[in-house]
């Protein structure tokens, strides 16, 4: 899965790409936080970087691309990743594309989130108050002052990127005002009917889904290992009913066999013992004649 998340500052892209990042199990390329490293790094980047950043303007489209091209191929990003903070004009949008064409991969959604300005100063300025009540540094492109002067730039120069994934048919506008929870529901309901994931599609975060469907898939699959089990012994039972009838037959033949030649030895029997008695008869019959004509 590969989206872009496009909006002001301070839209949520930042919050809602980590809970993407937590559903899906893909990666978040924020072109801000790997500038912002550079600039804690001291690199040669970091240090122009921070001079463009301080004043809210935009950096290089060379160094950001040169930025996203070396993290896509690193393994993590194997699986998916989110761009948060770029592309930011035409021709970065332009560039990823011949990047993507370049790798073989395809750009699945882009997803506008869409903000009031004036809501958007409020939040910053409530932000930067509660961080400095509690000690903690302010970003320097974290002020109302700088925010103005980057929804200008937003306007100029990013907008155009809705009509350009427009005309394309990547873009879905969902509104930022919303909750956060709401404006998470409205994204995952976008990536579907996007055909970006498939339905019950919850990634690491929801390992407890994937187990409940296991969980209810387990007694079907148990039920036809059963029936399985149930025609073999079936066919195991049918072995000896088989042998017991051909060794019945068998039996049956013997039986008829023995009795036949019992039968047959039996009549033999008597007819020779008539036989001999006939003869004896005969013969004893002969010798009184012979006797008596003496």
């Amino acid at each position: 899965m590969r989206i872009i998340l496009l909006g002001p500052p301070g839209s949520g892209k930042g919050t809602q790409a980590q809970l993407l990042v937590e559903r899906y199990g893909i990666v978040q390329l924020s072109t801000g936080e790997m500038l912002r490293a550079a600039v804690a790094a001291g690199t040669p980047v970091g240090l122009k970087a921070k001079e463009i950043m301080a004043s809210g303007g935009l950096v290089p489209d060379d160094v950001v691309v040169g930025i996203i091209s070396d993290r896509i191929d690193q393994p993590d990003a194997k699986n998916g990743f989110i761009l948060d903070g770029f592309p930011r004009t035409v021709p970065q949008a332009e560039a990823l594309d011949e990047l993507l064409r370049q790798k073989h991969l395809k750009l699945d959604a882009v997803i506008e989130l869409r903000v009031n300005e004036s809501a958007l100063l409020s939040r910053v300025e409530t932000r930067v108050a509660q961080m400095r009540e509690r000690g903690e540094e302010v970003r320097l492109d974290d002020t109302p002052e700088v925010l103005t002067k980057r929804l200008a730039s937003y306007r100029s120069q990013t907008e155009p990127l809705i009509h350009y994934y427009s005309e394309r048919r990547k873009l879905s506008t969902i509104d930022g005002m919303m909750a956060i929870d709401e404006v998470t529901r409205a994204v995952h309901r976008q990536l579907l009917a996007l055909g970006a994931v498939e339905p019950k599609t919850h990634g690491k975060g929801t390992a407890k889904g994937t187990s409940k469907s296991a969980a209810k898939a387990a007694p079907a699959k148990k039920g036809a290992a059963k029936a399985k089990t149930a025609k073999k012994s079936a066919k195991t039972a049918k072995k000896p009913a088989k042998s017991a009838k051909k060794a019945a037959k068998k039996g049956a033949k013997k039986a008829v066999k023995k009795t036949a030649k019992k039968t047959v030895k039996k009549a033999a029997k008597k007819t020779a013992g008539k036989a001999v008695k006939k003869a004896a008869k005969k013969a004893a019959k002969k010798v009184t004649k012979k006797r008596a004509k003496r």
